[in-house]
């Protein structure tokens, strides 16, 4: 009998539940998928289904943990109200509640993925996209409202929140302070730096400026020829260099 898509959810949801406990109990080396199988009630082939390596299984469990944090997020009641401030603070406050009861997990995979940082930069992780679709339509929303200026940046403050929230993690994970006061007070912070920064139109200004250097720079060079030459004979070099 087929699986429905409800069931296959639920089914995975157990398996990284089962991972999570037993990973954490007796270390992420010394557990094996067949062992996570048995002690997840399935055939030792049917897990594969699923998570085809122990890795997939670490991503996962992150992929999730943004899923229910973006899902809680949208179900705040008034979100379309809250600044943009507001809605980025609730966003990573919700992914680190979603963290917290897993903390030792959490402080296993970051182990992991300092032994392999490539693993928690993968094109196809699902939860990038999720994280800066959520970020572009925030930023698009406070500009539209005129809560900040126009922003020509959104793709890519939206492509590097998955980086800024991994980066709070991280923090987190060292955070001693009580009720992690430290991180809170980061995360505020950062948080309002950036908005202020996009309610200023700062960020804009400074693409401006630097555009302008570089067409002086430009423009300077053409007139006097040889500096154009030497700048394209250095290129040249630098690019030779390291061509295969």
């Amino acid at each position: 009998m087929k699986t429905t898509k409800s069931q296959q959810e639920k089914t995975r949801r157990h398996i990284l539940r089962t991972a999570v406990d037993l990973i954490t109990e007796q270390g992420y080396d010394a557990t094996t998928m067949k062992q996570l199988a048995r002690e997840a009630g399935i055939g030792d082939a049917t897990i594969y289904k699923y998570f085809p390596t122990k890795e997939r299984i670490l991503l996962e469990y992150f992929e999730l943990n943004i899923a229910d944090a973006l899902k809680q997020l949208d179900e705040t009641p008034g979100l379309p109200e809250f600044t943009l401030h507001e809605k980025l603070q609730l966003l990573v406050d919700g992914v680190l509640e979603g963290l917290l009861p897993d903390r030792e997990f959490v402080e296993i995979a970051r182990a992991i993925v300092r032994k392999s940082p490539f693993v928690m930069m993968r094109d196809d992780m699902q939860s990038q996209h999720l994280l800066k679709e959520r970020v572009v339509a925030f930023i698009a929303a406070a500009e539209e409202s005129g809560e900040i200026a126009p922003c020509d940046f959104k793709n890519l403050i939206g492509g590097l929140f998955t980086d800024y929230l991994f980066a709070v993690i991280l923090y987190w994970l060292k955070d001693e302070s009580d009720e992690f006061a430290d991180t809170t007070q980061l995360v505020e912070l950062t948080l309002g730096v950036v908005t202020l920064a996009l309610k200023s139109g700062v960020m804009n200004k400074m693409s401006e400026l630097a555009t302008f250097m570089l067409r002086s720079q430009m423009a300077r060079m053409m007139q006097s020829g040889s500096g154009l030459l030497d700048l394209l004979k250095t290129a040249r070099r630098g690019l030779g260099s390291v061509a295969p």
